[in-house]
């Protein structure tokens, strides 16, 4: 049997600030460092050797999946990919959630937040939240560089990398991924086959890793949170 280790980062800065994020790379709060802890001490636990690691390029997956790495002792080198970065959300980022809510009402920012294929007006290129401002991103391509993005084309670039360069190691390798609500949102929804009314209600847990067991025929048999406090309340596969 072989594992593919999913896990959303711990908490960020504007995670805790309730603020639109996205691309702009921003790094762990102080409990995002502690559920990193956390999740890698769950997943030591596990007495699994992890053969292969992938994250997004953005800081806050690659420090999470560090202090992972760390605590199991293992110092390989992971792979960077912007194709696993949260989806970006456009004119969005760096607004509050809450006084968004209050401004343009919560029906309207959950549809921005959680349906399938409507997405925030583009962001300006003058604005220092912009990919293209970011240092992060100089290496990159700009007609790749998005303004805006649905979660349809978040599943879009997530599962095609996710086909062409992972799903072939889990056929005899355990794989950990270390990225994004939304890109986890996005490998969930091909891998469960969920419709999109089932994706709009799945909430993915900051530092929880999400296991998921394929058996000898290369299908799903099992999966679960490790941290079954924090996944009471989610859809649980």
């Amino acid at each position: 049997m072989n594992y593919l280790i999913l896990i959303r980062h711990g908490q960020s800065k504007w995670n805790l600030e309730r603020r639109f994020t996205g691309w702009v790379d921003i790094d762990l709060s102080e409990n995002g460092i502690l559920e990193a802890k956390k999740a890698g001490t769950l997943i030591k636990q596990k007495n699994l050797v992890i053969d292969l690691y992938y994250s997004s390029l953005q800081l806050r997956a690659n420090n999470t999946l560090k202090i992972i790495q760390n605590i199991l002792n293992d110092s390989k080198e992971f792979t960077r990919a912007w194709q696993l970065n949260e989806r970006h959300y456009g004119a969005l980022t760096g607004l509050n959630k809450d006084e968004m809510i209050k401004k343009i009402g919560k029906k309207k920012v959950h549809e921005f937040r959680r349906s399938w294929d409507i997405k925030p007006n583009p962001l300006s290129k003058d604005s220092p939240f912009h990919p293209i401002n970011i240092s992060t991103y100089k290496d990159l391509p700009l007609n790749i560089i998005p303004n805006t993005e649905s979660l349809k084309e978040t599943y879009e670039r997530v599962t095609k990398y996710f086909n062409k360069e992972i799903s072939k190691y889990l056929k005899n390798k355990n794989v950990l991924i270390s990225a994004h609500g939304n890109s986890i949102r996005a490998l969930c929804k091909f891998l469960f086959k969920l419709d999109n009314s089932q994706i709009s209600n799945l909430e993915i847990p900051t530092g929880n890793p999400l296991i998921i067991r394929f058996d000898k025929n290369h299908e799903i048999d099992n999966c679960e949170y490790l941290d079954k406090k924090n996944a009471k309340d989610l859809l649980v596969f």
